[in-house]
């Protein structure tokens, strides 16, 4: 396939955020586990497990179904955003490469959206350390009915890009955001934090954004089965 037709073939690049572009699965990790403290109990990394890559409503319903608490769903959803927003403003910690290829892919001129389950004030919070010129599109938790590993979230992203969904390739770290992209129809790189993520057709599994540049992209997106 040569490049010419990969250059024809990619419309969109579509970001994940968390563990994709910034460090801050550890982040979210210290936040559950003082806001699981307030709800009188314990959390583990097989905890976070469950949590990785879902909407804040399913991680408020998990938490206050492990913790037995019967507090509010909104004061816990009160109290993950404040305490996000509260470490993110000290800045934030990008994933190795991110910066480079968000760079690259602009300078490309390629139309991009970051596609996350966080909810806007959260994503806020990193662009202010990301670079919301980097992206043309934010979809955040607050703006879909479904979340990841529903695909609403990319089809959103691809319609407001006026792109085919076939025609964008999506980076991912989690296995609800690789589905959620496959099932919009996306082709994925998937480069996995908390949990693995198997190989699969339309799928290129990385250690780390070092690996990727447009070049790549484009050749995953051009591949045809």
């Amino acid at each position: 396939m040569t490049g010419d037709r990969g250059d024809e073939t990619m419309q969109a690049v579509l970001f994940d955020m968390d563990g994709l572009l910034v460090d801050s699965e550890k982040i979210w990790f210290q936040v559950e586990a003082e806001v699981m403290e307030r709800l009188g109990a314990g959390w583990t990394p097989a905890d976070q497990e469950n949590l990785v890559g879902g909407s804040m409503a399913s991680s408020v319903a998990y938490m206050l179904r492990v913790s037995g608490s019967d507090a509010a769903p909104e004061q816990v959803e009160t109290w993950m955003v404040d305490g996000m927003i509260a470490r993110l403003s000290g800045g934030v910690e990008m994933m190795p490469g991110a910066a480079a290829l968000l760079t690259e892919v602009r300078g490309e001129g390629l139309a991009t959206a970051l596609v996350t389950s966080s909810s806007r004030p959260i994503a806020e919070a990193c662009l202010r350390g990301i670079g919301a010129h980097h992206f043309d599109r934010i979809v955040t938790g607050d703006d879909v009915t479904r979340h990841k590993p529903d695909p609403e979230p990319y089809l959103r992203a691809a319609r407001l890009l006026g792109a085919d969904p076939a025609r964008c390739v999506a980076l991912e770290d989690s296995p609800n955001g690789v589905t959620a992209a496959t099932a919009a129809g996306c082709r994925v790189v998937a480069v996995p934090s908390v949990l693995p993520i198997p190989g699969a057709p339309g799928r290129l599994v990385v250690a780390s954004l070092l690996e990727i540049d447009v070049a790549t992209l484009r050749e995953l997106a051009a591949a045809r089965p």
